[in-house]
C-alpha cells in the first residue's frame, strides 16, 4: 500500500468550510450524561492543571483532532473548563489588585507578607496534589515519597514563622505606634519592615484580610457550582446547563468541530499514541497462521470481510442474558425454591451485567496528510464506507481498519475496548487484537458531592479558619495564576493554530482524568470482558477456517482448548493468554496494567 492511498483529499479541490450550525438536539453526545462526563466536569474546578491541559488541548491548539471520547463528551467537560478558568480569572483578578495595594500602602511590610507566601507555596507544591479550592483525603491521597512531605514540612514551618513574625510586627507597629522595643517573635522579622509608619503597619493587616474574604468567597462559589450545576439531578438535563451558554466564537466552532469527531468511526491518529483515548494496553498480541486446503476439499476464498462478518455475530450474542439461552424453566411451579416462568422473565429483564451494553462497530484510523483544515476531514457516512471498503483488505500502515468492541462499565468509569483487525496475504492469516482499558476517574474528582457536602454543613468559624489558613497560598497562587492568563491569551492570540495545519490529537480528556489504579471488583470485571471477547473472536476466526474449507490444524496448534471451552494463545515471552471460566493457564512474568493493582488506590 502507498502512503498516498492512506492520504485524504487535498484541500485544492475542496470548497472552504462552512461556519458551524447552532447546537441541535442531534449534535449531543450520547454520553453528555454519563457518571464519567460529570466527574471530569468537576474536575476542572477542582484541579487547576487539569483544567488548563484541557483547554490546552481542545481549544488552544485548535488544529488538533481531538482523541476518541469513550464514554464522555469532551465538548461538555472543555465548556466547563472554560467555565472554570473565567470564574479563576474573576477572582485572580481581584487578588492580584490586593498585592498592588499592598505593594503602594503596606511599605516595607510587603515583602514580609510576600516571602511568607512564596515559603508556604513551596510547601504546598512539594507536598503534592491538586491546587483547587478543595483537597480531598482518600486511601492514598498522601502517596508522596519521604523525602517531599520531609522538604514540606520543613518549608511549612519557615513559611509560619515568617507569617507569625509578619503580623506581630504589624500589630506592634500599629498598636503601639512603633513606639516599643521590638521582642519575641517580632525578631524573626527582617529589617524589611523597618522604617515603614503607622497607616501602612494596619494597611498590612487589612489588606491580607480582605484577601483571606476574597478566597472564602472564591471557595463559597465553587461549592455552590459543585452542589447546584454538578448536583447529579440537575447536571442530567444539558440543555439546562449554563457552561455551554457561553457565545463565544472560538468556543462555538471548536464544539462544533469536537461534536462531529469525538465519536466518529473516522479516527484521526497521533504517530506517536494511535490508540491514544482507549486507554492503556492490556497484551496485546498477533497471531499467524498459514492458510492450507483440508485434505480432499476445494476450499472457499476467504477475504478479511468474511471473516469479520463471521466474529460479529458471536459477539454480540454476549449482550443476551445467560437465562435466556441457558436457565431452564421448571415444570410446576409449587415445588418448593423452584422459580416459575415468569421469575426467569423478570431476571432475564432485571439482568444488570455491563456485556447487555457491549457496542460493536467497525473504525477506520486516519493520519492527517493534505489538509489544511480539520473542517475538510471526511466524516460522512459514505465517506467513512468508502474509505472502510478500500481499508478492510489493506495490510496496513498509516490507514488500519478495525472492529472495535467496547464494555463501558461502573457508570463509564471503567471502560474495556477491544481492537480486532484481521488480514490475509500470501496464504497467510493474520489475526491482531489489542485490548485497551480506561481506568477509573481519579478519586479526588469523585469526592465531589462529598466534599460540597461537607462544606455545606460546615460552620462558619470553621470555613473563617480554613480562609484565613489559605490565604497565602492562595494569595501566591494567585500571582501565579495571573502570569499564566498572560500566556494562554498570548498562546491563543498569537499562535496561529486555527489556521495551522491539522495535526492528531496529543492529549486525550478521558485519560488526564484517569485513575491510575482500579479496585479489585473493576480488575475482575475486566478480565471477564476481555476473556469473553476473546473467545468469541478466536471460535469466530476457526469457524470460518472450517466453514471455508480451510484446514484448522495449525490454528488448533496456537489455540487450544482448555477445561470446556478455554482457549490459550501461544505466543512470545510474556504473552500467555487464558479464555473461558475454566482455564487454568496464567502469565505471571509482569503486571499487565490491566487498572492497577488492589493496593494502587
Amino acid at each position: 500500500m502507498s502512503d498516498h492511498s492512506a492520504r485524504l483529499p487535498r484541500s485544492r479541490s475542496e470548497p472552504r468550510p462552512a461556519a458551524p450550525s447552532p447546537r441541535t438536539a442531534a449534535d449531543a453526545s450520547p454520553y453528555a450524561t454519563s457518571e464519567a462526563t460529570r466527574l471530569l466536569c468537576a474536575g476542572a474546578y477542582l484541579d487547576d492543571d487539569f483544567r488548563d491541559a484541557v483547554v490546552d488541548e481542545l481549544y488552544v491548539h485548535e488544529e488538533r483532532a481531538v482523541a476518541p471520547s469513550l464514554g464522555i463528551d469532551a465538548v461538555r467537560v472543555l465548556a466547563h473548563a472554560l467555565r472554570a478558568r473565567r470564574l479563576e480569572a474573576c477572582w485572580t483578578a481581584l487578588l492580584v489588585s490586593l498585592w498592588v495595594l499592598d505593594y503602594l500602602l503596606a511599605q516595607g511590610f510587603f515583602y514580609l507578607f510576600l516571602l511568607s507566601c512564596a515559603l508556604l507555596l513551596l510547601a504546598a507544591w512539594a507536598r503534592g496534589g491538586a491546587m483547587g479550592p478543595f483537597r480531598a483525603d482518600y486511601p492514598g491521597a498522601d502517596g508522596v515519597t519521604v523525602t517531599r512531605r520531609r522538604a514540606a514540612a520543613v518549608l511549612r514551618v519557615l513559611g509560619c514563622l515568617s507569617l507569625l513574625s509578619y503580623v506581630v510586627s504589624a500589630l506592634t507597629q500599629a498598636l503601639t505606634d512603633g513606639q516599643s522595643d521590638p521582642g519575641g517573635l517580632q525578631e524573626f522579622a527582617p529589617a524589611l519592615a523597618t522604617g515603614s509608619d503607622t497607616t501602612a503597619a494596619w494597611f498590612a493587616l487589612v489588606i491580607p484580610a480582605a484577601m483571606a474574604a476574597a478566597v472564602a468567597l472564591h471557595r463559597e462559589h465553587v461549592a455552590r457550582v459543585l452542589a447546584t450545576d454538578l448536583e447529579p439531578q440537575t447536571f442530567a438535563d444539558p440543555a439546562a446547563d449554563p457552561a455551554e451558554r457561553f457565545e463565544g466564537g472560538r468556543f462555538q466552532r471548536v464544539r462544533a468541530l469536537i461534536r462531529r469527531e469525538q465519536h466518529s468511526p473516522v479516527i484521526l491518529y497521533h504517530d506517536r499514541h494511535p490508540f491514544l483515548g482507549a486507554g492503556t494496553a492490556h497484551d496485546t498480541w498477533t497471531l499467524a497462521v498459514e492458510l492450507r486446503p483440508r485434505e480432499g476439499g476445494d476450499p472457499v476464498p476467504l477475504d478479511n470481510r468474511v471473516i469479520l462478518e463471521r466474529i460479529r455475530p458471536l459477539v454480540e450474542k454476549l449482550r443476551t442474558p445467560s437465562a435466556q439461552g441457558t436457565a431452564s424453566v421448571p415444570s410446576t411451579a409449587s415445588t418448593p425454591g423452584a422459580a416459575s416462568p415468569q421469575g426467569t422473565a423478570r431476571a432475564v429483564a432485571e439482568s444488570r451485567d455491563r456485556l447487555r451494553g457491549l457496542e460493536l462497530d467497525e473504525c477506520v484510523f486516519l493520519k492527517v496528510t493534505g489538509l489544511r483544515s480539520r473542517s475538510f476531514v471526511p466524516y460522512g457516512e459514505a465517506d467513512f464506507a468508502r474509505e472502510r471498503a478500500e481499508a478492510v483488505e489493506e495490510g496496513g500502515e498509516i490507514r488500519r481498519h478495525f472492529l472495535r468492541i467496547r464494555v463501558g462499565a461502573w457508570r463509564e468509569e471503567v471502560v474495556t475496548t477491544v481492537f480486532v483487525r484481521v488480514h490475509t496475504q500470501g496464504g497467510m492469516l493474520m489475526l491482531e487484537f489489542a485490548p485497551h482499558v480506561l481506568r477509573p476517574i481519579r478519586p479526588d474528582f469523585r469526592a465531589v458531592d462529598r466534599l460540597s457536602d461537607s462544606h455545606r454543613r460546615g460552620g462558619l468559624p470553621g470555613k473563617v479558619i480554613w480562609a484565613l489558613g489559605r490565604t497565602p497560598t492562595a494569595a501566591g497562587r494567585a500571582v501565579i495564576h495571573a502570569f499564566r492568563s498572560a500566556a494562554f491569551l498570548w498562546r491563543m492570540y498569537a499562535g496561529g493554530y486555527e489556521a495551522a495545519i491539522p495535526d492528531g490529537p496529543w492529549v486525550s480528556v478521558r485519560e488526564l482524568g484517569s485513575d491510575t489504579g482500579a479496585s479489585l471488583f473493576q480488575e475482575m470485571d475486566v478480565s471477564r470482558y476481555l476473556k469473553s471477547v476473546e473467545d468469541r473472536v478466536a471460535n469466530g476466526v476457526r469457524r470460518a477456517l472450517d466453514e471455508a474449507g480451510w484446514e484448522t490444524g495449525e490454528f488448533e496448534q496456537k489455540v487450544i482448548n482448555v477445561s470446556g471451552g478455554g482457549v490459550f494463545i501461544e505466543s512470545a515471552e510474556h504473552s500467555a493468554f487464558g479464555f473461558g471460566d475454566h482455564n487454568t493457564i496464567s502469565n505471571t512474568t509482569g503486571s499487565n496494567g490491566a487498572g492497577g493493582g488492589h493496593d494502587d488506590g
